[in-house]
């Protein structure tokens, strides 16, 4: 029987300027792969650099990060914008990490929308594409990540990218396999254990089930971390520890994909 395999992604590299956001160090030796934030929603170019440096150290795969341009809201206040103004502001900040990630001898993994973006792109078709053939421009070799099952996923495949369906550990779903919007009260996990065996399920069994009660269908190729949440590094501890204890192998997407080739 042939051994599952999950990419275990968290967003970082998100201080900017004087404040300082999430436990990367500690973090990155817990995930396989980073997705760094480029400027818009958190990040600066000191910031990036040295998270950029920090993964190649420990043999991390670097993705991109690009969200919009809400430093104020995080990035996860919806804006309107059009699908032009999507793929612009997508292949600005990929050009801004890859130049980074080459000057230090790197090569660029993945790109992940973030925030309000990511799921903006996870329902509306002409965003999806818009950004799928950004990132298809600036490397199509790059590995679109995207809400499991989402359009932006279909879209990135459309387009000739390989994709990563993404799934969450911390977060709850909706019958349509959507996240929970954030504003409600039943967004998040904030038990350890429960969002631990929420990922080991779906791993494991491709299910999930939702807020309402409801089983449905999910397809896991990477787990998300939250960086930001308050013990977000107890539960890397913790999701990685229990994933390996149940004979699930931890390498990144990139690595998976050659593998399979």
């Amino acid at each position: 029987m042939e051994m599952q395999v999950i990419d275990l992604n968290c967003d970082m590299g998100e201080s900017f300027g004087a404040y300082r956001l999430g436990c990367d160090d500690e973090m990155m030796n817990c995930v396989t792969s980073v997705n760094i934030a480029c400027g818009y929603h958190a990040g600066d170019p000191g910031t990036m650099r040295r998270t950029v440096q920090l993964a190649l150290k420990s043999g991390t795969a670097i993705g991109a990060h690009p969200g919009l341009p809400d430093l104020q809201g995080f990035g996860r206040r919806e804006m309107a914008i059009s699908p032009q103004e999507a793929h612009d502001l997508v292949l600005y900040q990929i050009g801004a990490l890859q130049a980074f990630v080459r000057a230090e001898g790197g090569r660029l993994q993945h790109v992940k929308p973030h925030g309000a973006l990511y799921n903006m792109a996870a329902r509306d078709q002409a965003l999806a594409e818009a950004i799928a053939e950004a990132v298809y421009r600036a490397d199509p070799e790059l590995i679109l990540f995207g809400l499991s099952g989402s359009v932006l996923i279909a879209a990135g495949q459309r387009a000739g990218l390989r994709t990563a369906s993404e799934v969450f550990a911390d977060r709850t779903y909706q019958e349509d396999g959507s996240l929970t919007p954030r504003h409600r009260s039943d967004a998040l996990i904030t038990d350890t254990v429960a969002a631990v065996q929420q990922a080991i399920r779906m791993v494991s069994t491709g299910k999930v089930m939702t807020a309402s009660g409801q089983e449905i269908q999910i397809e896991a190729q990477t787990i998300c971390i939250h960086g930001d949440s308050p013990h977000a590094l107890e539960f890397a501890v913790q999701i990685r520890e229990a994933l390996l204890s149940a004979g699930i192998r931890l390498q990144p997407v990139g690595e998976t994909w050659r593998r399979s080739n």
